[in-house]
């Protein structure tokens, strides 16, 4: 089942064009590594997706629903989820950082405070819990973020660069959190050149090169 797909998509800097996409469309209960040269447009691509910048032309779709991405709508933020190369967390604590988007959604404090626990439990954090967040490794905060996206239960994951300049037992971390994020009614994107996730099993593989998007199951690596 297509979850979010997007046709003619295209975004330009100034006369450099970064995107020109005829088609792309992403099914529920796959998941996807995109992959290309730096400055190949992945994170712009995945900026778009989630209505944090807007393309300069493009038709989305969410299941069957048409939406715009001026304004890019409300309904469309609960359902996807992005998170940056390098997550930001309020110096307040490891529980608020969590807890966040489900204040902001105005989740009442009792089922706010299940979500979280079955968050922090998810993401192996309750060790964590007293450490402040500006004291947290790349790997913790990294896994933080996570928790949060996971525990808003998003449609679409769209993660940025998650396993740069990680060590290889919190890159470890990190692969095995995304490899159970996702599950038969949702799905993920992954901006990466990490070759371990790059080779994650059943998952599809968008090139990005010249502002096209190529697509296939299987990485060459």
């Amino acid at each position: 089942m297509n979850l979010l797909a997007v046709t003619a998509l295209s975004k330009s800097f100034r006369e450099r064009r970064l995107l020109a996409i005829d088609a792309l469309s992403l099914s529920a209960g796959e998941r996807y590594v995109l992959t290309g040269e730096n400055g190949s447009g992945k994170s712009t691509l995945l900026r778009i997706l989630a209505g944090i910048d807007a393309p300069d032309s493009g038709v989305g779709h969410f299941g069957k629903r048409h939406f715009d991405w001026s304004p890019y709508p409300n309904w469309l933020r609960q359902e996807v989820i992005y998170v940056h190369q390098q997550p930001y967390l309020f110096h307040t604590s490891v529980v608020e950082n969590i807890a966040y988007g489900l204040r902001a959604r105005g989740v009442e404090a009792g089922e706010r405070e299940r979500r979280v626990a079955a968050a922090i439990a998810w993401a192996r954090l309750g060790h964590l819990l007293r450490t402040p967040p500006q004291k947290l490794s790349g790997g913790e905060r990294q896994r933080v973020a996570l928790a949060r996206a996971w525990v808003l239960a998003p449609k679409v994951l769209l993660l940025d660069e998650p396993t740069a300049n990680l060590d290889a037992e919190s890159r470890q971390q990190t692969i095995d959190l995304v490899q159970a994020f996702c599950g038969p009614e949702t799905t993920a994107v992954i901006a990466c050149h990490d070759r371990d996730m790059i080779a994650l099993a059943d998952r599809r593989r968008l090139h990005l090169v010249d502002g096209l998007i190529q697509q296939n199951s299987t990485p060459a690596l």
